[in-house]
């Protein structure tokens, strides 16, 4: 098949070299131009990402942020340390235990269950929270600064984990300040504002697990009755050599749905916030 030609300069060329020809050209002329531009006439580059802070307004605004971060990457460990959330899923914990089923209900269940029960528990003091202090925050006419935001935000929270410190006489409190050497206040506190946080959010973590270890010793009981008695019967018909858990296991699931064991148990550890 003969090659296509073209006609350049009088010659029959290949028409290949001859659009390389013409590339080379306009390339060849791009740069020509480019090089005879003035050296003001280039746009110079300004970059604004790194740029420095102008006054202290902008620093402010970067130390803002970075708290932010900061506060959200905690959040995991400010949802336990300040809500209902340690007592529920402690003992929702427990109660596998004693029913002896291993991984059932799976992690995940337990978790999500214990967490929709503290969106539920603590639904009125967060409710306070976003009418006390967000919404006066965001508001066009006389809003709040972000300090007075954080305080008022954070006085129902510490009502309710006051509320719960006060069963046991504030002992907890009291062994903190002591351990942190704080200095107490003539006449006590007057109002759990005054209770600093790094003394309260400890406290109300050992209280929760005191009490929901408690409710899992409770819980434990009339299992614990099922395993003796099932062992007790097999001892005396002398099948030693059979684990008793095979025995007691179908009983125990069988007693907890009868009672309607799970209604009983979520509603007594909700009810133990009132």
């Amino acid at each position: 098949m003969p090659r296509k030609r073209t006609i350049i300069g009088g010659r029959r060329v290949p028409l290949r070299t001859a659009l390389f020809v013409v590339i080379f050209s306009v390339l060849l002329g791009g740069i020509a131009d480019a090089s005879a531009a003035e050296p003001e006439d280039l746009p110079v580059p300004h970059p604004t990402f790194f740029k420095t802070a102008e006054g202290p307004k902008e620093v402010a605004a970067a130390v803002e942020i970075l708290l932010l971060i900061t506060v959200l990457s905690l959040a995991p460990a400010i949802l336990m340390m300040t809500t209902a959330f340690t007592r529920i899923v402690v003992v929702l914990a427990f109660l596998r235990r004693a029913l002896a089923t291993q991984s059932l209900p799976p992690d995940q269940i337990i978790m999500g269950m214990s967490l929709f029960l503290t969106f539920l528990v603590m639904g009125p003091t967060w409710r306070e929270v976003y009418q006390e202090a967000w919404v006066p925050y965001l508001r066009k006419e006389n809003p709040i600064g972000q300090q007075e935001m954080l305080a008022k935000g954070m006085k129902p929270i510490k009502t309710f984990m006051t509320k719960q410190l006060s069963r046991n006489d504030y002992k907890d409190v009291w062994l903190f300040l002591d351990l942190g050497k704080y200095e107490i206040p003539r006449g006590g506190f007057h109002s759990p504002a005054q209770i600093p946080m790094t003394v309260l959010a400890p406290a109300f973590m050992l209280n929760e697990l005191k009490v929901s270890f408690m409710m899992g010793f409770l819980l434990f009981l009339p299992f614990l009755v099922i395993d003796i008695v099932v062992s007790s019967v097999l001892l005396s018909m002398g099948m030693m050599m059979l684990p008793p858990v095979m025995i007691s296991l179908p009983f125990k699931i069988l007693l907890f749905v009868l009672v309607d064991g799970w209604g009983l148990v979520v509603g007594g550890i909700v009810r133990s916030f009132g």
